[in-house]
């Protein structure tokens, strides 16, 4: 947006020189930010004495921890334990939070209720259909093998959430409407999903993680099953209300924060049995092998250094989402504050 100041001159000259100023300011407007927006300007850098951040990222706190590297964060944190999207959104709303981690979805339905948010890290997979985060449960005695199979069959939705907007992007990859399901309402929460699979609530739910071994594991025996979708689903993202990017000094200790993820991460990937040993073992419950479960379905993060492509694909999220919820336009260049967009990778590439 271009703020211009009208100007009352007599002379001719005094107008020529109004409308050619006008003019030149429209023509650099692209690189000129909406005044008073998070995106404006560089990011800040100074982060005083006693700065704390509120931060609901549970599996990089315990990177930090496991990896030594939270002893460098030159901020406090107050640990939040929360993740996903209607904990965050709650949290944001409650101004108990500074920065959440999510999927993509989060972002956009918590800018359909009013909520102003911005993404500050992107994080995906390297070879994302061989390393899918979900697969679709089927559950037993259900007879689905294709995506054509989905049909006239119960499937668990939540609309608000990364699960949804996977069931809505299977059905348009298997050319299906919403009324050719049956889409019951179930938020996706722990084990919820495997629980109406296995009282036959449902029929489908897209189920992760170790849910889905163990959902084999104990129900296999009944006809339990699992499909994969073929569809990438790996966004992983932190995400923060605009008001806090306002605040020079969050925004400056959210810039060092999001260095710090990106190192974490590595430090997950080149340090599996400590991970799996310090995390999935020691705080999560698992045994080894489903630790060595997960870590092998992760497979290789990748930060990417440009988010054209990242906006790209949001963008065709939101369309799919929109049109099928009923839900007003967005554009997802005004998800992202790109002060933040190369800082993950050049931390990466700096050590």
């Amino acid at each position: 947006m271009v703020l211009a100041v009208e100007r009352f001159s007599r002379r001719r000259f005094g107008g020529f020189v109004t409308a050619f100023a006008v003019s030149l300011v429209a023509s650099f407007s692209p690189l000129i930010a909406q005044a008073g927006s998070p995106d404006a300007g560089k990011l800040p850098t100074n982060i005083p004495a006693g700065t704390v951040l509120r931060i609901g990222d549970t599996e990089t706190q315990r990177a930090l921890e496991l990896s030594g590297l939270i002893d460098q964060l030159p901020f406090e944190v107050e640990w939040a334990n929360i993740s996903g999207g209607p904990q965050t959104i709650e949290a944001f709303r409650a101004n108990a939070l500074d920065v959440g981690s999510v999927a993509d979805i989060p972002p956009i339905h918590a800018t359909w209720t009013g909520l102003k948010v911005k993404i500050i890290a992107a994080k995906f997979r390297k070879e994302p259909l061989a390393h899918p985060i979900y697969q679709l449960g089927i559950a037993p005695g259900v007879e689905v093998k294709t995506l054509a199979d989905l049909r006239g069959k119960r499937i668990a939705f939540s609309p608000g959430q990364a699960q949804g907007a996977l069931v809505l992007r299977v059905l348009q990859a298997a050319s299906l409407e919403k009324e050719d399901v049956d889409l019951i309402e179930l938020p996706s929460k722990g084990d919820a999903y495997p629980v109406a699979l296995s009282g036959k609530q449902v029929d489908v739910a897209p189920i992760s993680g170790v849910l889905i071994k163990r959902y084999l594991r104990q129900y296999g025996a009944d006809g339990a099953a699992t499909i994969p979708h073929g569809l990438r689903d790996d966004p992983a993202h932190l995400y923060a209300p605009q008001a806090v990017l306002e605040d020079p000094v969050k925004a400056a200790a959210l810039g060092e924060y999001v260095r710090y993820w990106a190192l974490a991460a590595r430090w997950v990937e080149e340090h599996p049995k400590e991970w799996i040993e310090g995390y999935y073992v020691a705080t999560q419950g698992l045994n080894t092998e489903d630790g060595q479960y997960l870590v092998d379905a992760d497979g290789q993060f990748d930060i990417p250094s440009d988010w054209n492509d990242v906006i790209v694909r949001q963008q065709a999220t939101i369309d799919l989402l929109a049109k099928e919820l009923n839900k007003p336009a967005i554009k997802a260049e005004d998800l992202f504050d790109r002060r933040f967009e190369a800082i993950a990778t050049n931390a990466l590439n700096a050590s």
